[in-house]
């Protein structure tokens, strides 16, 4: 495949992007497939190609013994706000990627004691190592930031994700 051959098909991005804005399309698929960030409340605010937002609220289920959200749940949202871009470039392409997270770092800066929003931003960086595994054929990696902010807007930790791709054969 030369590389001005792959494009991604515009039906499978936004019937990707349609199940994770539905809130309840994106609850259900949720409960099937990852039931604990069901749980946790977890909820996309805004995903377009480009960025998107999860938010996880502080509540009695989530947190943990110093009255704040547990890392885990943050780690959960973080995930879910670079992981979701992923999925929507990844879902129905052919030849089909595997996915892996490879590394994951995080940072926690001020205690999550109210809603936290995630925000990534790095949805063309996803869709070009998608776009290179497929052409290539080669395993890639892109690594993904995101942010995570209180309802003031200040930031609560930062989270760095490195996923792995890879072309299955057909």
């Amino acid at each position: 495949m030369t590389a001005s051959e792959f494009q991604f098909d515009e039906r499978n991005l936004k019937a990707a992007q349609r199940v994770f804005s539905n809130r309840l399309l994106f609850k259900l698929a949720l409960l099937l497939n990852v039931p604990m960030d069901c749980l946790s409340g977890m909820r996309i605010k805004k995903l377009n190609l480009d960025t998107c937002h999860v938010t996880v609220p502080y509540r009695w289920l989530n947190k943990n013994p110093f009255q704040s959200t547990f890392w885990a749940v943050l780690g959960m949202a973080a995930e879910m706000s670079c992981g979701a871009l992923v999925m929507i470039y990844t879902h129905k392409t052919t030849p089909s990627v595997s996915v892996l997270v490879g590394r994951c770092s995080g940072e926690f800066v001020k205690k999550a004691t109210d809603t936290t929003t995630f925000v990534c931003n790095d949805g063309k960086r996803i869709a070009a190592t998608v776009k290179k595994t497929i052409e290539t054929t080669e395993p890639q990696e892109v690594t993904c930031q995101t942010t995570g902010y209180s309802r003031s807007g200040e930031e609560v930790s930062n989270f760095s994700f490195t996923w792995k791709m890879k072309a299955r054969s057909t």
